[in-house]
């Protein structure tokens, strides 16, 4: 008997939960691990949001809500959107699923018909391609290495656009990159995509707040205006609130996208939990200082990455515009051999050896599309970090040279 749908054959799992399965066998071994694989803060959810959630429950807000999230809800996320966007969403232009990456499911399977295709600017986000890829789509992905940031150009676009092309995505902070658009570079693209009537445009912008620099953060619809009605916002608490756990996302857009969501919602899981919606309410409309504190670590972290991998011969890492990832080049290392003599043929032998030898986890940037890179984790401790380095460090000294070049 065969149990497994044939739409599943391209479909790979997910990669950094795969790198952390694989540190977490590790360690269940007896070996102290340092797991860099997966993306969350190391800090606890906010105390007031916590009450928020204990409360509602008490209050006996346990039963099911309106697919598209509670009023209150809504029309907090219309007025965030208003306050640090300046976009005038109501709260009828608003939806909430469980968590960012279930907007974007839902999304996809309301408007990918089979052979659609959507532009991934590699890097990209590992669940992009699957997801694209399990609803019938066709992913197409440039390449945005380092000498343009990591970063789409209007170029890039314009050869990437088809009569077939129904999405672009953009990303931004960019996971794995770290790369911001300014607003000039987003008015570019949109004049690219003012010539093409058809391609939709899904902005994921749930790291807007881990932004670095004294950057400012510009959403595409605020920089596209005349995109809006082709333009689906998505955004979260997750990151900025340490609420990774607690599966609340929400997106702005036009009418019938969002209708189309919702339908999609209401016949899968129907709603998003009662008491989670009433922390996302709180994390949204109460003290705010959380973020800046939040940020101001993860900026130090970032420098001190950075220097940590300045100083390993073989690495390179342009400093990370915003979220919490380093995406470090590892070109250096391929060819190298192991202390056991095996050759480093790419960056997933690179991740393999790191975690064998170093015993840190990260995961390879095969899975982002765009090689030879490996991405870790930054949302952890000074202390970790700084061992993390000492490790990587240390087993990158121990590889030998190349034998064509012994």
């Amino acid at each position: 008997m065969t149990y497994v749908a044939s739409r599943l054959a391209a479909v790979k799992p997910s990669a950094s939960m795969a790198a952390s399965m694989a540190a977490k066998a590790l360690r269940a071994t007896g070996v102290d691990v340092i797991d860099l694989g997966l993306g969350e803060p190391d800090f606890p959810t906010p105390a007031h949001i916590i009450d928020a959630a204990h409360a509602a429950a008490a209050k006996g807000e346990t039963l099911y809500t309106a697919a598209a999230g509670t009023p209150a809800l809504r029309a907090a996320i219309a007025d965030k959107f208003r306050r640090e966007n300046g976009l005038d969403y109501g709260p009828d232009d608003i939806v909430v699923a469980n968590g960012a990456k279930q907007i974007i499911f839902n999304a996809l399977m309301a408007t990918l018909n089979e052979g659609d295709e959507a532009i991934l600017p590699a890097p990209y986000f590992v669940s992009y391609p699957e997801m694209v890829k399990l609803l019938g789509g066709v992913p197409v992905m440039p390449v945005c290495g380092a000498e343009t940031g990591f970063r789409l150009t209007p170029a890039m676009l314009d050869a990437a656009i088809t009569p077939r092309t129904k999405w672009l995505f953009l990303n931004m902070p960019g996971n794995p990159s770290g790369a911001v658009y300014t607003e000039a570079d987003l008015q570019a693209l949109g004049a690219v995509l003012a010539r093409h009537p058809q391609v939709l445009v899904l902005s994921d912008e749930i790291y807007e707040h881990i932004i670095f620099d004294g950057r400012p953060f510009t959403s595409f619809a605020k920089a596209c205006p005349a995109l809006r009605d082709r333009s689906l916002i998505v955004n979260g608490v997750a990151k900025a609130y340490a609420m990774t756990g607690w599966r609340v996302g929400y997106a702005a857009g036009p009418a019938p996208l969002l209708k189309a969501m919702n339908t999609v919602q209401s016949q899968s899981v129907t709603s998003v939990a009662a008491p989670m919606q009433a922390a996302a309410l709180a994390a949204l409309t109460g003290p705010q200082d959380c973020i800046a504190t939040f940020r101001t670590a993860f900026q130090r972290r970032r420098d001190l990455v950075v220097n940590g991998v300045k100083a390993i011969a073989g690495l390179t890492l342009d400093p990370p515009q915003g979220a919490f990832y380093a995406y470090i080049g590892c070109a250096g290392l391929i060819g190298k051999r192991t202390p056991k003599g095996e050759t480093l043929q790419d960056d997933t032998a690179v991740v393999a050896y790191l975690l064998h030898e170093a015993h840190v986890g990260s995961v390879p940037g095969a899975a982002y599309g765009l090689s030879p890179f490996f991405r870790i984790s930054t949302a952890t401790s000074d202390a970790v970090l700084t061992e993390a380095l000492t490790r990587i460090a240390r087993a990158v000294a121990a590889l030998q040279p190349a034998k064509d070049a012994a």
